[in-house]
């Protein structure tokens, strides 16, 4: 049983992207050599992922990216011969799913194995028909498992552990954040959005009201794909990898500014103007920056011996003003400042005294000045002093 097992394994076509997860390279190793070690060591691989064959096929098979699923996101049509092969695959993985440890063991030698694995039952052909159903929210590939990604080396990679920022634990700024929360819902809802930019004083939550707003409506079919000033130029990669998805993705280029002769600024302003690496309809771009003005300007520059300089000089000044929606950040006023303590003082479970307030105005003070950044480092710490 186990070697006909394996053969049909080695077999597979339309799902054979799962043999290169290393836990199913296990399981097969030990289908075609069942010894105490090869078991042992598929076991170990599968406890990784929980003590569930059943589960661990069903998950590595709808996150599978694959010829079929790939067809289905593109809207083309499926050919006869492949839906068969799903069809045939599904079932032996179903099949394979219900292997037992007690059954895999008796190939081994007599006696019981030290670990065992569940199993229960299920439908490998109608839960795979529900994910390709939901492949607007629930992606397959990589997109399926991971929610926020980079760009290395041509290929986009997951961040396996990303910022965890929840839109409810972000305080101020209610009204910036909403004019981000309606575009990013256009974006989802296949309405016209435009490129984002967020601009104004440091720590006061640009960064991390993108952040929220992806882990808030990952489950909608929401992604992030972030991008560093220097990868500007890699952008029509990006978009031509991403321009068949059936999810959305925002492009997030994060504190950005340019010098005058800054050959990344060329990049962008191609992008926003709509040129040949322009986004496409399931994406758009957010960027920060600290700066309303995205090129550096010096009184140097100015006096240089271009014959046109202010054409120059506002054509780098109007960068700006290729994004469809600016939201300005801009450094809260003391009363402000304090509403936004005494919030996260509430969610901390610290006190809001007249002296507590005091000693957070005066800790902005001796810092870059009052920002959501520095009431919620000032808190942090008055909480760790409380639970000391």
């Amino acid at each position: 049983m186990l070697n006909e097992y394996a053969e049909k394994l080695q077999s597979l076509a339309v799902f054979r992207g799962i043999l290169k997860e290393k836990t199913t390279a296990k399981l097969l190793k030990f289908l075609i050599s069942p010894t105490s070690g090869s078991y042992g060591d598929f076991v170990s691989g599968l406890y990784e992922h929980g003590d569930s064959l059943t589960d661990f096929l069903t998950e590595i098979v709808t996150e599978d990216e694959n010829p079929y699923i790939k067809r289905i996101s593109e809207c083309r049509e499926i050919p006869v011969k492949i839906d068969e092969a799903v069809r045939k695959e599904l079932a032996f993985l179903q099949e394979l799913s219900q292997l037992t440890s007690e059954e895999a063991w008796t190939a081994v030698g007599e006696g019981a194995p030290f670990a065992r694995w569940s199993v229960h039952e299920a439908d490998f052909l109608e839960t795979y028909r529900e994910r390709v159903s939901a492949l607007h929210t629930r992606g397959f590939g990589i997109f399926a498992k991971y929610h926020a990604f980079s760009f290395k080396d041509g290929c986009i990679v997951p961040i396996k552990n990303p910022d965890g920022q929840k839109l409810s634990q972000l305080t101020g700024y209610e009204l910036e954040r909403e004019k981000v929360i309606a575009n990013t819902m256009a974006l989802l809802r296949d309405k016209p959005a435009q490129n984002v930019l967020l601009y104004g004083d440091a720590g006061t939550g640009k960064s991390s009201t993108v952040k929220a707003i992806v882990n808030e409506y990952k489950d909608a079919g929401l992604r992030l794909i972030e991008l560093t000033k220097a990868q500007l130029g890699e952008l029509p990669a990006v978009t031509k990898k991403i321009a068949a998805n059936p999810l959305k993705f925002i492009i997030f280029i994060d504190d950005i500014s340019f010098s005058a002769d800054d050959d990344n600024f060329s990049a962008l302003k191609a992008v926003l103007e709509g040129g040949a690496a322009a986004k496409t309809s399931n994406t758009a771009i957010y960027c920060t920056s600290n700066r309303r003005h995205l090129v550096r300007e010096t009184f140097s520059s100015r006096q240089g011996d271009e014959i046109h300089a202010s054409d120059t000089r506002e054509e780098q000044i109007s960068l700006s003003e290729r994004f469809g929606l600016k939201v300005a950040f801009l450094k809260p006023n003391k009363d402000t400042y304090l509403q936004i303590v005494e919030k996260l003082a509430l969610e901390y479970g610290v006190a809001v005294t007249p002296d507590l307030l005091t000693r957070a105005e005066a800790y902005a003070l001796r810092r870059s000045g009052r920002s959501g950044r520095a009431a919620r480092h000032f808190i942090e710490l008055e909480a760790g002093r409380t639970n000391v």
